[in-house]
């Protein structure tokens, strides 16, 4: 047990004792995520791809589960590196997926890295871990590990904050330096794509599925994908946006969504189909 003091959040000072798990981080297989005491950030960097809306309506409709009602987390926008193109605004989606429950990196990146380090501290004083699904870039991800650090000093991050990554190109669109640094301080796990099935990870983009009407009943749940997809076509493409052709076609690309299975232990979920067979409600 290692005694951590004068933890400022806000204005209050609470003195707080951790005890700080031992795990090899090279010993974390999917689903080490604890229901119980753990954090999940999603975060979505919303540029210039629209994969993320699907994103989150998919997330939603996890959360949706009585399964995963419980899960402690909160979700980021914004979060992206140094690619170039236009931001997608996804400020509707969030506030009606998300509530109170999601934070505005893009409007204000400092603030947001405060606000997302005060929920992560009050998890690690409970003995819980933060686990980052990084849809984007870890640009976000390494201020906030920065940040966590500063207000803990010894604390052990390599055993406490976890990062699951599924796309070569978020890692080659964060800035070099962020990479390296998460890479060599925390638990950074890269996992196969989730653009392809039967890889080991989950295979969330289908040009050709457009049965989740069929599937999807709840009143909330059929709102938040009517909007995901509505502004998916709204942007997908535009003003030199990325143009995702599994959306064009009429299909759902929520690729994204392989990092939280990881983290839940839910990768053994084939594709689009099998995961609305699964979460249909």
């Amino acid at each position: 047990m290692k005694p951590q003091t004068a933890i400022f959040i806000g204005i209050a000072v609470i003195c707080l004792s951790f005890n700080i798990r031992t795990q090899d981080t090279k010993s974390i297989k999917p689903g080490g995520f604890d229901i119980d005491k753990d954090l999940l950030l999603a975060q979505y960097d919303c540029k210039t791809d629209v994969d993320d809306l699907h994103s989150v309506a998919a997330f939603a409709t996890l959360l949706a589960d009585p399964k995963f009602a419980k899960i402690h987390y909160h979700a980021v926008a914004g979060t992206y590196g140094i690619q170039e193109g236009l931001y997608v605004p996804p400020n509707d989606l969030f506030q009606l997926a998300f509530g109170k429950n999601w934070t505005d990196a893009h409007e204000n990146f400092k603030n947001a890295v405060q606000k997302v380090k005060e929920i992560a501290l009050l998890t690690l004083a409970k003995q819980g871990d933060i686990w980052i699904a990084d849809a984007g870039q870890s640009d976000f991800s390494a201020k906030l590990v920065e940040a966590i650090q500063a207000a803990l000093p010894d604390i052990d991050v390599s055993t406490r904050i976890h990062i699951v990554q599924h796309s070569d190109w978020n890692e080659e669109v964060t800035t070099p330096a962020y990479l390296d640094f998460v890479k060599a301080n925390i638990d950074y796990q890269k996992i196969p794509d989730g653009n392809a099935a039967g890889n080991g990870t989950p295979g969330f983009r289908s040009p050709g599925y457009t049965m989740w009407k069929e599937k999807i009943r709840d009143p909330d749940l059929i709102k938040i994908w009517k909007l995901a997809i509505d502004l998916s076509n709204k942007y997908n493409g535009k003003k030199g946006r990325y143009h995702n052709k599994a959306i064009s076609a009429g299909g759902l690309d929520f690729s994204d969504l392989s990092e939280v299975c990881w983290i839940l232990g839910l990768q053994e979920i084939k594709d689009t189909q099998h995961f609305f067979d699964l979460f249909s409600r």
